[in-house]
């Protein structure tokens, strides 16, 4: 009788031990971030978005994953590596067609909006004694123009192509991340680099303290051959260190990204949370001032997630 009842205490135990760890399993959501490089302006949003979310979602683990950026994130989302990611929308919408010359190997049809958020400045930056004034000046001259791929190359394919040139006009073509970019110029190897980012990116705030610099514009007329979802914008004077004057360059929106099989609650959280602290944003880089939740669903390349949908519907923005 003593070992039946013993039997059967063990019995529950381990049924409700089983139980605890489904019901946790379950409560549990496990958010990947994919970002940039830690010297760009997706990885500090993408951390300040981290912190958001695992104090506010019941359950949640956070992880903020360095990465080459847009089109690899895109790439990942599409294999459920992560749960949201950064990128720029000329990216998303090659993804989404399955541009295989921009490194997608085919259409990406999981991707997801969650929302627009800030433009991306183009900032074609030349060390002041390289002599490179205007855009054309870069001919014959070497220039890093983002890794391979990237969403900052992409850029600078269709820069490069709306002003008649190419990367073989150069003398030297380099694909780097933005923080080796700048190491370059500081040590004379490099004379100019190509960043797109958000405005006060770290790594050109950090060389053009070191190096005297030219922010090189890109002209209206440039920036109007390529189109959508470019539009031509200003860098304000007083950006960067040494810049006095505003220069005219081109912009392309980012754009958070998620896929089709996260949930729909976790995607109204994340969307709901994000607009709920952009003080918190704001405070982990300036570029974060430019999200405003009236731009969030505007010329989107991709559907929006279900989850996303339902937050912007109680807004009344649907």
């Amino acid at each position: 009788m003593k070992l039946a009842l013993a039997k059967t205490v063990r019995i529950s135990a381990l049924a409700l031990a089983l139980s605890l760890a489904a019901t946790q399993a379950h409560a549990e959501q496990f958010i990947n971030i994919l970002t940039g490089g830690t010297s760009g302006v997706y990885y500090p949003l993408g951390v300040a978005l981290s912190k958001i979310y695992g104090t506010n979602i019941e359950g949640a683990r956070t992880q903020v994953q360095a990465t080459k950026a847009s089109v690899e994130n895109l790439n990942l989302l599409q294999q459920g590596k992560g749960e949201l990611a950064f990128a720029l929308a000329d990216s998303v919408k090659m993804g989404w067609e399955g541009d295989t010359e921009a490194g997608f190997k085919g259409k990406l049809d999981k991707l997801r909006a969650v929302a627009a958020i800030y433009p991306n400045y183009i900032q074609v930056v030349a060390a002041k004694d390289s002599g490179v004034n205007v855009l054309t000046d870069l001919k014959g001259k070497s220039l890093s123009v983002g890794a391979a791929k990237s969403g900052t190359e992409l850029n600078a394919r269709a820069i490069f192509t709306a002003a008649g040139m190419s990367y073989s006009d150069l003398s030297k073509t380099e694909y780097l991340p933005f923080a080796e970019s700048v190491e370059l110029m500081k040590n004379r190897q490099l004379d100019s680099t190509l960043q797109s980012a958000g405005l006060g990116v770290a790594s050109l705030k950090d060389l053009a303290t070191s190096v005297a610099i030219n922010v090189v514009a890109i002209p209206k007329e440039i920036v109007e051959k390529i189109g959508n979802p470019y539009i031509a914008t200003t860098i304000p004077a007083g950006t960067y260190q040494g810049q006095d004057k505003e220069v005219e360059t081109a912009a392309v929106t980012n754009i958070l990204v998620t896929h089709s099989e996260v949930s729909d609650d976790t995607a109204y959280q994340m969307t709901k949370l994000m607009f709920e602290n952009l003080e918190e944003l704001k405070a982990a880089h300036k570029a974060a001032s430019d999200i405003k939740i009236e731009e969030a669903i505007k010329n989107l390349p991709i559907p929006l997630h279900p989850g996303a949908e339902k937050f912007y519907k109680e807004k009344g923005l649907l």
